[in-house]
């Protein structure tokens, strides 16, 4: 009886196929177009092991069969092995070091590898020794990309067994002078974190957002630039409104959490599948709530502002920099005073700061110099150099928070078209707390540096 290795010798010589890496658990092979099922039972059948095929140009696996250049296909295994170990080691360091994001950016003569954590990039130092392209490769593989095309951008999703767990990431390529450079983005997979009470939100302020989630209609916008913790927000709002009793939707790009229970819609621009058209729809779907993942354009803001007055609660996003700037940025789209006025709810603007590491943090000198309308009296600083716990004197982000609820005097304003600078006026008399007041907070208890809090907030008006 013929011996399992002879019979997939003999099956691989018969289809034409190259052994390239073979052990007891993994069988991979390279053929020629697309392989045949019966071709993957047999192999699996043959070697009991997972069988992973390569699809490799007809002429390639023609002159590595036919050719005396049969000495480069352990050269190939080596070069698949080393970009496969390579990918593996570098997002078990991302989770680890509870990097957001990992940046593979081929350069003039290797690979650079960076991880953001807690919103800065850090370099990872020691790589292991893989080829930039082959490294590439391996996470077009993954993400079920074309590995041949090298000209256009490309988008793709995986999951993979790390540290025991299933981790899920999104991949992004965009080709660049030396290649191309790849975007890994660490997907959040754990919902039990998603409550209002995990945001960090002061108490007074928990309790003006909760009084809005409360309100069986109107428009709740979160505010802030990209990487600011907007959608966590959304999400931790969505969630507390999660019951039985509301029919709870959301139009997004992409849907970044699954929420069981709340009906979410993914667009597809290339489909025609846009925010507008989505919005429309779920209009028509009997909501009580709806989130949408970012007001972009005119036409969305109309929609939004239309379906808060109608008896809907609308919960939704924009990229400006302050409460006050996102009144201004609604006037810009064409939204009239007297429509947006009786809609809106809440304005919330946010930022994330890095947090002192707990461990190593050390008083600073105390400021007196700051103007007395941001902070009377001295200011206690304070500093971290840095530990083996958190390497860099940071350990995870803080967030600081900005929230102007909607009075009737404010309603009225609005409604009236009246300057900014009034608008501004009446804020301040109901007390808004603005983002430099809540970061120099921060400071002063020692939850974040005066230099990380100027690097994201400034010392401007808020």
């Amino acid at each position: 009886m013929e011996k399992p290795d002879d019979m997939l010798k003999t099956l691989c010589r018969r289809h034409n196929a190259i052994i390239l890496h073979h052990d007891d658990t993994l069988l991979r092979v390279a053929v020629s177009g697309t392989p045949e099922p019966a071709l993957l039972e047999a192999l699996q059948f043959a070697s009991q092991c997972k069988v992973e095929v390569e699809c490799w140009p007809a002429a390639r696996i023609e002159q590595q069969l036919h050719e005396p250049g049969r000495s480069e296909v352990p050269k190939e295994q080596a070069a698949v092995e080393s970009a496969i170990n390579a990918v593996e080691y570098i997002l078990r360091q991302a989770l680890q070091r509870r990097a957001s994001d990992v940046h593979f950016e081929p350069q003039h003569h290797a690979l650079r590898v960076r991880l953001r954590i807690d919103g800065v990039l850090h370099k990872l130092a020691q790589l292991p020794d893989a080829q930039p392209a082959a490294v590439l490769a391996r996470l077009k593989i993954l993400g079920g990309l074309d590995i041949a095309e090298r000209r256009l951008p490309q988008d793709g999703q995986f999951t993979l067994e790390l540290e025991g767990k299933q981790a899920a990431f999104r991949l992004s390529t965009l080709p660049i002078s030396h290649g191309e450079k790849a975007v890994v983005r660490l997907m959040q997979s754990e919902n039990s974190a998603i409550a209002l009470d995990k945001l960090g939100m002061p108490t007074s302020q928990l309790r003006q957002f909760s009084t809005a989630l409360a309100k069986p209609q109107g428009l709740i916008l979160v505010t802030g630039p990209t990487g600011s913790g907007k959608t966590f927000t959304l999400y931790s709002g969505l969630s507390a409104l999660n019951v039985p009793e509301k029919n709870v939707c959301s139009v997004e790009d992409p849907v970044e959490i699954p929420l069981e229970g709340i009906n979410q819609t993914q667009i597809q621009p290339r489909s025609g599948l846009d925010f507008n058209l989505v919005l429309r729809a779920l209009l028509r779907q009997d909501p009580d709530i709806i989130m949408v993942g970012e007001i972009r354009d005119a036409e969305t803001a109309g929609i939004a502002v239309k379906a808060a007055q109608t008896g809907h609660l609308v919960l939704s996003t924009l990229h400006t920099n302050s409460t006050a700037e996102t009144l201004t940025r609604l006037r810009q789209m064409g939204i009239p005073g007297y429509l947006l006025g009786p809609a809106l709810q809440l304005i919330v603007a946010q930022r994330l700061v890095r947090r002192l590491c707990i461990h190593c943090r050390q008083p600073g000198q105390a400021i007196a110099h700051l103007p007395p309308e941001l902070w009377p009296g001295t200011l206690q600083t304070w500093r971290a150099p840095g530990c083996d716990h958190c390497f860099s004197g940071y350990y995870g982000r803080l967030a600081l928070f900005e929230l102007l609820p909607m009075t009737a005097k404010l309603q009225n304003a609005i409604s009236a078209d009246m300057p900014l600078e009034h608008l501004l006026s009446l804020a301040n008399q109901q007390g808004m707390k603005t983002l430099v007041a809540a970061g120099l907070e921060a400071v002063s208890r020692g939850e974040t540096s005066l230099e990380e809090m100027q690097r994201v907030v400034g010392l401007g008006n808020g």
